[in-house]
């Protein structure tokens, strides 16, 4: 009697399936899920381990594409799965079909974005330190790869979708001429971007000077480029503003060109103005990170004799100059001290000239009371 009722009751139809069909399709669905969501753990485990011990990358990129499969995704596979033992509306297949189509091309778009970006971060590390321009060159061919790769995804939703892609890539073209006149301004930075990255007139890591603003290159993005400044603030350009800049990159200097005048007191005699181009030449020679180039008796000043010197820091940063600098000031006021040379100061000298009045003669006296009456 028990099997009769029980025979009878999976007998038993419901929107065209008997109840033994939708306890099988449940039991398929819960099956298929149950071992995708263990499987997923078990990998996501054994990985993670493997990763922590091994210094290569595949492991970890493996590790994070594992953890980003969504449990929602597995769900719905696993329902789709469980749909197909079911007799069901064609309208409700097709539902079922294109959304698990759907949902699989985003949990395929998100995975390969992040593998994109990661192999992208790992080799930009690599090259970080040998060739700054390919980092800049590898973000922007980072970004580029993901837009490329959500657009292909996006046309074949859309297809999916049984939207006509022809018809819409034309229609694309045509409204795309009045986008790009609207966002002109944007894709002239964008089109900057892919100059810099190309050309490379600095990369990351440069110290460049635009205009009247100076700092480190630290992002070189599509619309805009990040500097740090000395003074620790973030200076923000847009990409089309920089190139038509003047741009100084100081990252390109191989040696520093060095300019410095000093002056004598218009008192030092004729064989000391001689010797001092010498004693310069000889104070700068001495040191081995510099190469001497001229130093010469330039000009009568308006209260000195003044010299100009030139020479090249063989290094191009900036502390090692000013360290040559003043270690060259500080022998040339030692070596001027004992040959009793003096520096000149803003002097002025006055000269001031008596002037006598002359006193009249004894005629003239009496030339002038004979003139003015008795």
């Amino acid at each position: 009697m028990l099997d009769k009722l029980i025979d009878q009751n999976l007998d038993m139809v419901i929107y065209k399936n008997t109840l033994e069909e939708w306890i099988i399709a449940l039991v398929t669905a819960f099956l298929f899920f149950l071992v995708t969501r263990i499987l997923k753990q078990v990998l996501y485990r054994k990985l993670s381990k493997t990763a922590s011990t091994t210094a290569t990358i595949w492991d970890d990129m493996a590790v994070e594409l594992i953890a980003r499969i969504r449990t929602s995704v597995l769900l719905l596979v696993a329902v789709y799965f469980g749909a197909l033992k079911l007799e069901l509306p064609d309208i409700v297949h097709m539902v079922i079909n294109r959304t698990v189509i759907l949902v699989l091309l985003l949990q395929i778009g998100i995975i390969s974005s992040r593998a994109i970006r990661f192999w992208f971060d790992y080799y930009r590390k690599l090259k970080l330190e040998t060739n700054a321009g390919a980092v800049t060159t590898l973000g922007t061919l980072s970004i580029a790869s993901v837009i490329g790769l959500w657009v292909i995804l996006f046309f074949v939703a859309l297809d999916n979708l049984g939207v006509d892609i022809t018809a819409l890539v034309a229609g694309l073209g045509v409204g795309g001429i009045a986008v790009a006149l609207a966002l002109q301004n944007i894709l002239g930075d964008l089109f900057a971007s892919l100059s810099i990255v190309l050309d490379k007139p600095f990369v990351m890591g440069d110290f460049i000077i635009v205009d009247s603003y100076m700092g480190t290159v630290e992002h070189v993005g599509l619309k805009t480029t990040r500097l740090r400044s000395l003074s620790g603030e973030e200076l923000i350009f847009s990409n089309t503003d920089l190139l038509k800049s003047r741009i100084r990159n100081y990252q390109q200097m191989y040696e520093r060109r060095v300019v410095f005048s000093l002056g004598v007191v218009y008192q030092t005699s004729h064989s000391q103005l001689s010797e001092i181009p010498g004693m310069i030449r000889e104070i700068i020679e001495s040191r081995k990170t510099v190469r001497f180039d001229r130093a010469h008796f330039k000009e009568y000043g308006a209260y000195s004799l003044n010299f100009e010197v030139v020479y090249y820091v063989l290094d191009p940063d900036y502390n090692i100059y000013m360290d040559t600098q003043e270690d060259i000031n500080l022998a040339i006021y030692r070596r001027f001290k004992d040959a009793g040379i003096e520096f000149a100061y803003p002097t002025r000298t006055l000269y001031m000239e008596r002037v006598h009045q002359a006193q009249p003669s004894p005629a003239a006296e009496s030339n002038q009371g004979k003139i003015g009456g008795p």
